[in-house]
Order: structure tokens, then C-alpha cells, then sequence
């Protein structure tokens, strides 16, 4: 019975975080994309916290290093990657969002390793984040002749917003500080949230509250903000105790099919043959950096299902 609930849970926080693709797409239509995206976490970061301090002690940061970690979180997890993912989908599709941002696992351990020169890619490794890189660059699908089409930068810009989720990952698991993840992710929602408006103000997005009160309007960032990331972050801790690392790294790679059918369904997004090549070439990159951790992970679980 475990074993289907956490299967269960696993695939509604692929369905979760892939529907959230489509959801982006279908608010761009009505809000300028930082500010959009600074909504969303203004409301998921309140929610957050209210959870946080019902069910944590430490629900607030204290000292140094633990405020560290979370502007840390609140500037790359939070800010940087969802401007980056917000603006880049104005100009690209859903499932190809969705498979760019799934070379984060691979792009993280290529992070980890440039932070950890001692404990450096090995030759298979650096081939399986080259193989990832390919991967993206056959989604952007760019012209020699004119490398900054609309396409080509949109795939650009979700690429860094990969990047810097990956490069959160990896900073935020360097720094020394005992904090409930609740309690920074909460707060990292908010500061990221803040940081966002002062992005939006910057580059001068309209301020047009008539646009938001469309029901798709209110119904994307009302599924973004408590399904896909109150309630999505908290199947994913839950997950994260249950699998471990490697396996929940694993919804990364299931999500942009959840993205591909409800993209079709609602927004009639077609997905071409080069987009489905670059998906499987990014994930025979997980494969090759990861293929040590995966080969102890499965032959963990084969081992204990025999003994049954």
C-alpha cells in the first residue's frame, strides 16, 4: 500500500507541476510576466508561512546564516528562475518550458562539482551534461543567420532560469544553517516575491488590475500560487522523505508529459518531432551524469523487493 500512495502522490505532483506550465501560459495572456510571477509568490509565500508556523517550531530565521540561506533561496529559487521561466514562455510552448527546466538535475550536479573541485565529473558525467546541452540546443532549434529570434531567445532565458534554480540548489545546500525547509521556503517565497516587484516596477510592466479579473486570469494564478506551489511544495517534502533525492529528481522528467497533454487540451499547443528528440536527449543526460546514484537507488529497491 506504501508503495502505490507514494506512487500516487508522485504522479499528482508531476500532473501538478506540469498543469503549472499550461497555467503560466494561459496568465500571460493577461499579466506582464514578473509581475505575474511576483503575484503568484505573494500569495503562495503568505500561505506558506502560515503553514510553516503551525507546523514548526523555528518558523522564522534567526542569526546570520540561516538569513543567508534564505535570501540565498528567495534570489535564485524564487526570483531569478521564475522571471526567467515567465518571460522566456511568452515566446515558446509549454512542454518545451517544461522539458528545458528538466536539465535542472543535470545542471545541478555540474554546479555541485564546479563548488566541489575534489570530487570533479567524471568523463561520462561531463559527456551527460554535454548530451543535456544538446538536448536544449536542438529545442531552440537556432538560425545561424539570426540567433536572436523570438524562439531561440525564449528557449535562452528558460535555459537560465534552469540555471539558476540549479545553482540555488547547490548554494543553498552549502550553506551551514539548521532551518525547517518549510520555514525557507516560506520565507524565500516572500523575499523572492519582493524582489520580483522591484524587477516588475524596473522595467516598467503595466499596472492594469482590470486585465487580472479575467476568470482565466484569476483561475491561473489561483492554480499557480496554492495548487502548484503551496500544495506541490508540500507533496514534495513529503516525497523527498519517502524516495530520497534521486527518485523525486525524477518528476522533472514526467512533468513536461503532463505539460505536453494539458497543453494540447486547453491551449492546443502541438509538439513537434525536434522537441521530443531534445526531451529524450536531456534525459539520456540524467541518465550518464546520474547513473551511479540511480544504479544504487534501483538496485536498492530490487533488492528489498526480493527479500519480500
Amino acid at each position: 500500500m506504501s508503495r502505490y500512495r507514494n506512487l500516487g502522490l508522485f504522479l499528482a505532483l508531476a500532473a501538478i507541476w506540469g498543469s503549472a506550465f499550461v497555467a503560466i501560459s494561459a496568465g500571460l495572456d493577461h499579466f506582464p510576466p514578473v509581475l505575474f510571477a511576483a503575484l503568484r509568490y505573494d500569495i503562495a509565500g503568505v500561505l506558506m508561512l502560515t503553514y510553516a508556523a503551525s507546523a514548526v517550531d523555528d518558523w522564522y530565521p534567526r542569526g546570520r546564516s540561516e538569513w543567508l540561506l534564505v535570501a540565498a533561496g528567495a534570489v535564485l529559487l524564487i526570483a531569478a528562475y521564475h522571471a526567467f521561466l515567465f518571460v522566456g514562455q511568452q515566446h515558446t510552448t509549454a512542454a518545451a518550458a517544461a522539458i528545458v527546466v528538466s536539465l535542472s538535475p543535470v545542471l545541478t550536479t555540474g554546479f555541485a562539482r564546479v563548488f566541489a573541485p575534489s570530487d570533479a565529473l567524471s568523463t561520462v558525467g561531463v559527456a551527460g551534461l554535454l548530451v543535456g546541452l544538446v538536448g536544449v540546443a536542438i529545442i531552440a532549434r537556432p538560425d545561424p543567420s539570426n540567433l536572436l529570434t523570438a524562439d531561440v531567445v525564449a528557449t535562452l532565458l528558460v535555459f537560465c532560469a534552469a540555471a539558476a534554480f540549479a545553482l540555488g540548489s547547490v548554494l543553498t545546500r552549502t550553506i551551514e544553517a539548521e532551518l525547517p525547509i518549510e520555514t525557507m521556503e516560506a520565507w524565500s517565497m516572500i523575499g523572492g516575491a519582493l524582489l520580483m516587484h522591484l524587477v516588475s516596477l524596473g522595467l516598467g510592466e503595466p499596472l492594469e488590475p482590470t486585465a487580472w479579473t479575467h476568470p482565466e486570469a484569476l483561475g491561473a494564478l489561483g492554480y499557480l500560487a496554492v495548487v502548484a506551489s503551496a500544495v506541490g511544495f508540500l507533496l514534495y517534502f513529503d516525497l523527498l522523505e519517502r524516495l530520497g533525492a534521486v527518485e523525486i529528481n525524477m518528476v522533472s522528467y514526467v512533468a513536461p508529459i503532463f505539460a505536453a497533454v494539458v497543453g494540447w487540451i486547453y491551449l492546443g499547443e502541438v509538439i513537434d518531432a525536434t522537441t521530443v528528440v531534445g526531451f529524450g536527449l536531456i534525459a539520456v543526460g540524467f541518465v550518464l551524469v546520474k547513473r551511479q546514484a540511480l544504479r544504487e537507488e534501483f538496485g536498492h529497491v530490487v533488492r528489498w523487493r526480493s527479500s519480500e
